[in-house]
C-alpha cells in the first residue's frame, strides 16, 4: 500500500479549469448513465473514462498535473455514480404517486443524500483506505492510468518501464473496446445463457462476454473471487432449483428469471444485510480510530501546526463534517414534512418525522460504511448498491408499519409506500456516493492528492449531478415512459431495480412480503460469517461474507467472469514472481487488466450517447439474428484474453 509523506500539496490541484471540465463531463456521463441504467438496469463506472479524457484535454494546457486530472475524474465520477438514484425515484411514478419528476424536490433529495455520503465517508477514509489492505480495484486502476499518462506526458517517450506500462494499458483498452464494438454490431455475442432442468427443478448458466469483468477479477484477487463463486453456486445450484421444483411448462427461461428476481435476490439481500452488520462490526474499531485521528488533526490546525500535517491527514476538518451532517437534518426534515403533507402521516406527524430523521442519520452511517467496504472489495461498478437500497426500503417500511400497522386502506398504503421510497432515495444518495467516494480517495492516495480538496470536488460533483439528473429523467419519462406506468409506450424503460424496491415496500406495508426469504438469507450469512472467522483465525484464507452475498444477489451474467479473472490473475502473478523483474511483471499484468476496464468503460460512454441521440437501443447493430454469435463470441473472447496476457508476459520477459 502506498502512502504519502508530508510533501507540500502541488500548486495545481483544485483548479477552475479542472472544475469546469469535470462539470462538462458530468453532464455527458450522467445523461448517458441515466439512460443506460433505466434501459437495462446497469450503469458504467465514470472514473476511468473521465481520467482519460481529462489527460487528453489538460495536457494541451500549461502546467497540468496528475493531481489536477485526479480532481476532474473525482467530480465526474461522483456525478456519474449518483445517477444510480434512478434505481429508486422512478418507483414513485410506478406506484402512481408522481406523474413526472418535480425539479427542485428531486434536486434537493439527490443533493442532500449525496452530500451526506461525502461527509459520512470522511472519517471512513482513515479506516477503509489508509488503514486497510482492501484491493480497491477501480481506484487502483484509475491511479495507474493517471500515473502512466503523467509519465508519458512528462518525459516524452518515457523510460522503458513507463513505455511498457503504457503499451499494456493501450493493448488492454484496444482489445476490450474492439470486442465490445463487435458485440454491439451483432458479430459476436454480448452475453450467453443456457437454461436447463436440474433434477426436478430448473437452473441456468449465463455470462456476459465482458473483458472489464476479467480485469476486475484480476485486481480483486482470488479470495474475493472464490467467495463470489461460492455465492453463485448457492444461488444457481441450490436455491433456483429448489424454488422451481416440480415446474411444468415450456418457458423455463421465464420461470427461472421470475424465481431469481422475486425469491433468490431477496435471499441474497438478506445475506448482504447480515454481512453488512458483520462488516460494520469489523470496521467499527478503525472507524473510531479514524475519528480520533481526525480530531487530533483538527487540534493541530487550531494550534497553527496545520502545515506540518502529512498530506494523508489533511481531510476536511471533522468539526465542519459534523456540523454539515447535523445541519443536513433540517432540509431533510423539511423535505419529508412537505412530502407527507395531506397524507396519513399527519395523524402521527411529529413522532414519524423525528423517527424518520433519526433513521436516516443512523442508517446512513451503516450504509456508508458497508458501501465503502464493498467498493474496496470489488469496486464501485460491481457493488450491489441496490441491495443496500432494498435493506433501507425494508427498514423504513417496517418503521412506518410500527406506527400505522398493516391493515390500512389502499390509499393510505400507497401514501406510505411513496414516503418509504422518498426516504430510500435520500439514503440511496448516501450509499452511492460513499461507494464511489472511498474509491476516488484511494486513487488520490496513490497519486499524492490532498484529501480535503478531493472531498470538496466530490461535493461539487454531487451538486452538478443533482442539477442534471432530474431533467434527464423527465425527458426520458416524456419520451419513453416506464414499464408499469399508465400510458407507457411500447419502448418504455424497464427500471428493474426501481420496480423491485417498490414491490418490496408495498409487500411490507401491505403484509404480503415473504419474510422467510430474508430469514433464509440471514441464516446463510451467519454460517458464512462463522466460516470466515474460522478461516481467518487458522490463517488458511478468508471467505468474505459480503462478496458471497453479492454472488447470490447479482445475476450470474454480471459475476461469473470475476472469479475467472481472479484465477487468471492468480496464475499470472505466480508466474510474475519467478520473472527476472517480478515487480515490473506484476505491474504490467495489473496495467493490462486496467486496460480491459478502460476500454469497455470508454465504449460504454460512446454507446450510451449514440443510443440517446439516435433513440435506438441498438444503434450499431448490423446483424439482428446471428446464429453463430455465441460460438464466435466464446472463441474471439478467449483468444483475446490469451493474447493480452501472452503479450504482457513477453513484454515483462524482455
Amino acid at each position: 500500500m502506498t502512502t504519502q509523506t508530508s510533501t507540500p500539496a502541488p500548486a495545481r490541484e483544485l483548479t477552475l479549469r479542472g472544475v469546469i471540465l469535470g462539470a462538462l463531463l458530468t453532464v455527458i456521463f450522467t445523461a448517458a448513465n441515466v439512460y443506460l441504467g433505466l434501459k437495462i438496469g446497469l450503469t458504467f463506472a465514470t472514473s476511468i473514462p473521465a481520467a482519460v479524457i481529462s489527460m487528453a484535454v489538460l495536457r494541451t494546457m500549461r502546467g497540468s498535473t496528475i493531481q489536477e486530472n485526479n480532481i476532474v475524474q473525482t467530480i465526474a465520477s461522483a456525478a456519474g455514480t449518483l445517477s444510480a438514484i434512478i434505481f429508486v425515484l422512478p418507483g414513485l411514478l410506478m406506484i402512481g404517486w408522481w406523474v413526472d419528476f418535480p425539479y427542485w424536490q428531486s434536486v434537493a433529495v439527490i443533493a442532500v443524500g449525496g452530500i451526506l455520503g461525502v461527509m459520512y465517508s470522511v472519517p471512513l477514509r482513515r479506516a477503509l483506505v489508509t488503514g486497510t489492505d482492501l484491493p480497491y480495484p477501480e481506484g487502483v486502476a484509475a491511479a495507474e492510468v493517471l500515473k502512466v499518462g503523467a509519465g508519458s506526458s512528462a518525459t516524452g517517450e518515457g523510460d522503458d518501464e513507463n513505455r511498457k506500462g503504457l503499451s499494456a494499458i493501450i493493448g488492454g483498452t484496444g482489445l476490450s473496446a474492439l470486442y465490445t464494438l463487435l458485440a454491439k454490431m451483432g458479430l459476436v455475442a454480448e452475453e450467453a445463457a443456457k437454461s436447463f432442468r436440474l433434477g426436478s427443478g430448473l437452473s441456468q448458466v449465463s455470462t456476459s462476454f465482458s473483458m472489464a469483468l476479467i480485469g476486475v477479477g484480476h485486481l480483486v484477487g482470488l479470495g474475493v473471487g472464490i467467495a463470489m463463486l461460492t455465492g453463485m453456486l448457492i444461488s444457481w445450484g441450490i436455491l433456483v432449483p429448489l424454488y422451481t421444483h416440480g415446474f411444468v411448462g415450456d418457458d423455463i427461461s421465464a420461470a427461472i428469471s421470475a424465481t431469481f428476481k422475486m425469491k433468490v435476490r431477496i435471499i441474497g439481500a438478506g445475506t448482504i444485510g447480515i454481512a453488512a452488520v458483520y462488516t460494520l462490526l469489523r470496521v467499527i474499531g478503525p472507524i473510531v480510530k479514524g475519528i480520533a485521528g481526525a480530531i487530533a488533526a483538527q487540534r493541530q490546525r487550531q494550534a497553527g501546526q496545520g502545515a506540518s500535517l502529512p498530506l494523508t491527514e489533511r481531510d476536511l476538518p471533522i468539526g465542519i463534517v459534523g456540523a454539515v451532517i447535523v445541519a443536513a437534518m433540517l432540509p431533510i426534515g423539511l423535505l419529508l414534512a412537505d412530502f407527507a403533507k395531506g397524507g396519513p402521516i399527519e395523524a402521527h406527524f411529529w413522532p414519524v418525522l423525528l423517527a424518520t430523521i433519526a433513521y436516516v442519520l443512523v442508517i446512513g452511517i451503516v450504509i456508508a460504511s458497508v458501501c465503502g467496504y464493498m467498493a474496496g472489495l470489488i469496486g464501485a461498478s460491481n457493488s450491489p448498491v441496490s441491495g443496500t437500497g432494498i435493506i433501507s426500503a425494508l427498514g423504513i417500511a417496517l418503521l412506518l408499519a410500527a406506527f400505522f400497522g398493516r391493515n390500512i386502506d389502499p390509499a393510505a398504503t400507497k401514501a406510505l409506500v411513496a414516503f418509504s421510497l422518498f426516504v430510500t432515495a435520500i439514503i440511496f444518495g448516501v450509499a452511492t456516493i460513499s461507494n464511489d467516494n472511498l474509491q476516488d480517495l484511494k486513487t488520490g492516495e496513490l497519486v499524492g492528492a490532498t484529501p480535503w480538496r478531493q472531498q470538496v470536488a466530490l461535493v461539487l460533483g454531487v451538486l452538478f449531478g443533482a442539477l442534471v439528473i432530474p431533467p434527464v429523467l423527465s425527458l426520458l419519462n416524456q419520451r419513453f415512459g416506464f414499464v408499469g406506468v399508465p400510458g407507457a409506450g411500447p419502448n418504455a424503460l424497464a427500471a428493474p431495480q426501481a420496480a423491485l424496491i417498490s414491490t418490496l415496500a408495498q409487500g411490507v406495508l401491505g403484509g404480503q412480503l415473504d419474510w422467510s426469504l430474508i430469514g433464509i438469507g440471514a441464516a446463510i450469512g451467519v454460517v458464512v460469517i462463522a466460516i470466515d472467522e474460522a478461516l481467518r483465525k487458522s490463517g488458511k484464507g478468508m471467505l468474505p461474507p459480503l462478496a458471497l452475498g453479492m454472488g447470490i444477489y447479482l445475476p450470474m451474467a454480471l459475476t461469473l467472469l470475476i472469479p475467472i479473472g481472479a484465477l487468471i490473475g492468480h496464475v499470472y502473478d505466480r508466474w510474475a514472481k519467478r520473472a527476472a523483474n517480478p515487480e515490473l511483471a506484476e505491474r504490467l499484468g495489473m496495467l493490462a487488466a486496467t486496460g480491459l476496464i478502460v476500454g469497455e468503460s470508454l465504449f460504454g460512454v460512446i454507446f450510451a450517447l449514440l443510443a440517446g441521440v439516435t433513440q435506438k437501443a441498438t444503434p450499431l447493430q448490423l446483424i439482428a439474428e446471428n446464429p453463430y454469435a455465441d460460438g464466435a463470441g466464446l472463441v474471439v473472447f478467449t483468444a483475446g484474453i490469451v493474447w493480452i496476457y501472452l503479450r504482457v508476459k513477453k513484454q515483462a520477459a524482455q
